[in-house]
């Protein structure tokens, strides 16, 4: 969950001086955001694959939100495929890591593996159930850490196989904030592709769901060293839709569609595109561009004052952060809190987070 004070008004539908803690499932849209949705939606109404006026108006706003979304993660603007939001970029990625596997081993009868941790989203744990229930995949989920709270490296380099095909362990956990090694994994996975490599064994892909870090920290994939990257648009003051990263889509990194149609997204996502959502990602994706320091500064003082506030009231015999692991860095606006004691009314656990000031 996720939680940001509130200015009276500033919740669309809220009561006057409501507190909402609930930023981490959604963000409310910001207005600049909100502005170019309506206006693609009354001037660029055509469809971006014609050429008359109309269309062409559409595609230019297009290929503007895909330049904007790839300064956002450090990537090339051919790196970025839209997609209907996360669950859609992630499931593309666990679909393209099958399908290369298999073909990577032509005729033969080994069940792909995936690694992933025991704290990801629903929309990686249930797709691979699903699989692993079919017969279609392996799967190992690593458990985080109880001392860092994170998925550990070593840990996760341990349940490799020689039939993992997939890797893939979110940035930045929802419920307690960690931030997870990525950038490490994705070094020592490098490193152990080159021998895989010798040895005439699949390449193991990397991917990350940054949805809970776009807006609240840095992210560049250069530094990440990720294949795949998902980024979700109402995380950050945007609209409903995401986008894939994919460090080029196709060529350097394998890329199969789930979908067959006209052709749109190179063939990687087809479906007339979606102009006014894609013009209101870019501009969420612009706004954070700019000010993603100001905004991680933001938070972090409000989910500070929290949880002095949370402490100062319940004494620290009845409190305890569960979020705060030694070593760990965390999202500058996750709190995830117990309160401890008898004769309390309500869940005895809740998880609140800080937005960046939207007005």
């Amino acid at each position: 969950m996720g939680a940001e004070m509130e200015q009276p008004g500033e919740v669309a539908g809220s009561a006057s001086g409501t507190v909402y803690l609930d930023h981490n499932a959604t963000t409310p849209l910001a207005p600049e955001a909100a502005q170019a949705m309506d206006e693609a939606a009354r001037l660029a109404w055509g469809n971006p694959s014609s050429s008359h006026p109309a269309g062409k108006k559409a595609k230019e706003l297009i290929e503007s939100a895909r330049e904007s979304l790839a300064r956002l993660v450090g990537g090339r603007p051919e790196d970025i495929i839209f997609t209907s939001g996360g669950t859609e970029a992630n499931n593309m990625v666990i679909h393209t890591a099958l399908r290369y596997f298999r073909e990577s081993q032509g005729q033969g009868q080994a069940v792909p593996h995936i690694v992933t941790s025991n704290v990801e989203h629903d929309s990686i744990r249930l797709p691979l159930e699903q699989l692993v229930k079919e017969r279609l995949a392996e799967t190992t989920f690593v458990p985080v850490s109880p001392r860092s709270g994170r998925a550990e490296v070593d840990d996760v380099l341990a349940a490799v196989r020689p039939t993992t095909c997939l890797v893939t362990i979110m940035l930045a956990n929802n419920e307690t904030g960690v931030i997870m090694p990525v950038a490490e994994l994705s070094q020592r996975i490098c490193a152990l592709n080159q021998r895989r490599a010798a040895e005439g064994l699949s390449r193991i892909l990397v991917h990350t769901d940054a949805a809970q870090m776009i807006g609240k920290g840095h992210v560049d994939v250069q530094e990440l060293g990720v294949d795949y990257l998902t980024v979700v648009g109402h995380k950050f003051y945007g609209p409903r839709i995401g986008t894939l990263y994919v460090r080029g889509p196709g060529t350097t990194t394998p890329l199969h569609p789930m979908f067959f149609g006209g052709g749109q997204e190179r063939n990687f996502r087809p479906g007339t595109e979606n102009t006014p959502m894609i013009a209101g990602l870019g501009k969420a994706a612009e706004l954070v561009s700019r000010n993603w320091e100001a905004y991680e500064a933001h938070m972090r003082d409000v989910r500070d004052y929290l949880e002095a506030r949370l402490e100062a009231s319940f004494g620290k015999v009845r409190i305890h952060f569960n979020s705060q692991f030694t070593g760990s860095n965390r999202l500058c606006n996750t709190c995830n809190v117990s309160i401890l004691g008898s004769g309390l009314q309500g869940p005895p656990r809740f998880c609140s987070a800080v937005g960046s000031p939207v007005t």
